[in-house]
């Protein structure tokens, strides 16, 4: 199965992630790529490494360090990190350094600084967590770097590296994980590989940082996050829920450990936003899991889910797209997402599995009809009667064409 992986894995075409590293190249800012364990963040730098050699990098001016590697083990000292570079280089060279999981090197907030200060080094890091960014880091490099937050292979992405051409073949293939190297695994073996991500990312990046002393009760949280995925939580529902099921919890735990599942990147967060008083509500939110295969396996599977999961899925494109996203709130009606673009682009979807009875599309179209705005407004399904339509200038069309860019009205 290695041996698929390996020809597999050059053949996923990732090239707004290569882009973005391409585009950046040798400007004088650190390149951080984030995102959850297992995305494809250390075979993103193998494919750019080998874009360097090919446009006239010579391989001795490449510093590759992956501290998951037990070779340098070693290497997670601070002092004997930096010491390191500095031997693989020369003053009057370009190199161009290549540290993975950085957030393995004891203080490495300082070796980042020291070496960025060397302008002879362009510098790319990643890590595996939200919060490897935050505190120090953060306050040191202020305006000196550029983030990527990367996640699991999209559904063009995974549709790429298969034969099949039936979209809704492949979207039941998608569903059971979106995980780069997962998708190569037979089902007992794709079960293993993701429990055994779900486990290191408790562990190592939730258990271990805040000092948990009830990882029963965190996992619970966790599980309740993925069943209940797609619907408005707060955090007095969840310990509420919590302490009914005896798991007695204050709100403030809960809090305090859904903020490190969200830096965990095992989940993502969609503020409410009151479309017109332009307002976040902070205190209501949904959250969606990373990877729908990691929420089957913590959560289950119920025939109901199907319009969250698709739901779901909807809200990491337009992130994968550059949106930030909001639920849209619109008098006493809410639109599953509003979407907005840094350069100020805007756009309402509302997703839905199936709208072929007549009072369940009056339904889903009733809240973008709510929106009296001009920006696109699109009602995202499965179905397979009349799956093109327009209402009025509201666009129903389909999911599975709008998440492989063949929708007319796809926004990228």
């Amino acid at each position: 199965m290695s041996e698929n992986w390996n020809e597999l894995r050059s053949h996923i075409e990732r090239p707004e992630y290569l882009d973005f590293l391409t585009n950046w190249k040798d400007e004088d800012i650190i390149k951080v790529i984030s995102g959850v364990r297992r995305c494809g963040k250390s075979t993103l730098f193998e494919i750019y490494r080998q874009y360097l050699v090919k446009n006239g990098v010579k391989s001795e001016q490449i510093v590759s360090i992956n501290f998951e590697e037990f070779d340098f083990g070693h290497l997670q000292d601070g002092r004997k990190l930096y010491d390191y570079v500095k031997s693989k280089t020369q003053d009057k060279q370009k190199y161009y350094i290549f540290l993975d999981e950085i957030q393995n090197v004891k203080e490495f907030e300082k070796v980042v600084d020291s070496l960025y200060l060397k302008k002879n080094l362009d510098i790319y890091i990643t890590g595996s967590n939200a919060y490897f960014l935050s505190g120090e880091l953060a306050t040191l490099l202020s305006g000196r770097y550029v983030e990527l937050k990367m996640l699991p292979l999209s559904f063009k992405e995974f549709a790429s590296t298969r034969d099949e051409k039936n979209g809704r073949v492949l979207y039941n293939e998608y569903l059971k994980t979106s995980f780069p190297y997962a998708i190569t695994l037979n089902a007992e073996k794709q079960r293993q590989y993701l429990d055994g991500i779900y486990s290191s990312v408790v562990l190592k990046d939730i258990v271990t940082r805040l000092a948990v002393a009830d990882a029963a009760t965190l996992e619970l949280v966790i599980r309740y996050l993925y069943a209940e995925t797609g619907n408005i939580q707060n955090i007095s529902k969840i310990a509420n829920t919590l302490t009914s099921y005896g798991n007695k919890v204050s709100d403030k735990t809960i809090s305090r450990y859904i903020n490190g599942i969200e830096d965990s990147m095992l989940i993502y967060k969609a503020n409410r936003y009151n479309v017109k008083g332009r307002k976040v509500f902070a205190n209501n939110a949904k959250y969606y899991a990373v990877d729908n295969g990691l929420r089957r396996l913590i959560a289950g599977d119920r025939s109901e889910d199907y319009g969250h999961i698709l739901e779901n899925i909807v809200y990491l494109e337009l992130l994968r797209r550059g949106y930030q996203v909001y639920v849209g709130v619109v008098d006493d009606h809410e639109v599953d997402f509003w979407a907005k673009r840094s350069n100020g682009e805007q756009l309402y979807i509302q997703v839905a599995f199936n709208t072929e009875k007549k009072e369940v599309l009056e339904r889903e179209l009733r809240s973008l009809e709510e929106v009296k705005d001009q920006h696109p407004k699109l009602l995202l399904t499965m179905d397979e009667i009349l799956p093109e339509q327009n209402f009025n200038g509201i666009i129903k069309t389909s999911a599975l064409k709008w998440l492989l860019g063949e929708s007319r009205d796809t926004l990228v």
